[in-house]
């Protein structure tokens, strides 16, 4: 598309030479959802790869991701093999409604600061109890958990400016068994509800609901909850107004998924293995 507002297109050393913030400048990433629709509020846009942050760090302590990694790099990343979660990189990245070609420009990041209910970056990060690094301008850089991040509908934290800069998923999320579910309306279409359930050494549950809800909902239950216990806390945790509402899905229909999934995982992951 040809976005006639902007006027320039910058590419600073680092982030640290973006002194001023003002209205009409935004961050540049992969720009699949900025070059794809007008942008009439905005004049200038501040290409984050000319940082050339390393995309993805393996280590003891786990997986860090640039927030400007693309998103078919994490797509073809190979793990560690005690990483018994690894596959959820790959299931999560192939959740998305993308070509090929989008997915070897979208990047992590920008996926994560869109923040759409059916954002998979998000699922895969909220469910992992990933980590977020923000550059704010005129601060420190702070820490927040995935799952405080978003806080609705293409709404979360992040202050005028303020830079996601990288996503950390440590390894003791990793080493997790996982179940992995997800349905859309149409094949290979935007998610109506996508539910990652993981658990420990121990047999307790955390259950990730994303894109039947506005924001990601996650729960935690001890060794073996019951299936009474998941349905419960699932109601306490979601309003019946709660469920998103779009072309991909009625309400009703989310919250009907939202319950088979969450079953269904439940009852995977109380055996001895996990199946995607």
């Amino acid at each position: 598309m040809d976005i006639n507002t902007i006027r320039h297109i910058e590419r600073p050393p680092s982030a640290a030479d973006v002194t001023h913030w003002r209205e009409g400048l935004a961050w540049l990433s992969g720009g699949t959802w900025l070059f794809s629709e007008p942008q009439p509020a905005l004049d200038t846009l501040i290409d984050l790869r000319a940082f050339d942050w390393p995309a993805l760090a393996v280590s003891a302590d786990g997986l860090d991701i640039a927030a400007t990694a693309r998103i078919a790099d994490l797509d073809k990343l190979v793990f560690p093999k005690e990483w018994t979660a690894g596959p959820l990189l790959s299931l999560c990245c192939r959740a998305l409604l993308m070509s090929f070609k989008i997915a070897h420009e979208a990047s992590v990041g920008g996926n994560i600061c869109m923040s759409l209910p059916a954002g998979a970056m998000i699922s895969l990060s909220t469910a992992l109890e990933g980590t977020y690094t923000l550059w704010p301008r005129d601060a420190e850089p702070r820490t927040v958990a995935a799952i405080d991040f978003v806080t609705g509908n293409r709404a979360n934290v992040l202050a005028p400016g303020e830079l996601l800069r990288s996503i950390h998923l440590p390894a003791s999320a990793l080493t997790k068994r996982f179940a992995f579910r997800r349905s859309s309306l149409t094949h290979l279409g935007r998610s109506a509800a996508l539910l990652i359930g993981t658990s420990g050494p121990d047999g307790d549950l955390l259950l990730t609901i994303t894109a039947s809800t506005f924001h990601p909902v996650q729960l935690r239950f001890g060794p073996s909850p019951s299936a009474v216990d998941v349905r419960r806390a699932i109601d306490a945790a979601i309003p019946q107004d709660g469920y998103f509402d779009d072309v991909n899905g009625l309400p009703a229909y989310r919250r009907h998924l939202t319950y088979h999934f969450a079953e269904e995982i439940r009852a995977e992951l109380a055996g001895s293995g996990a199946v995607a």
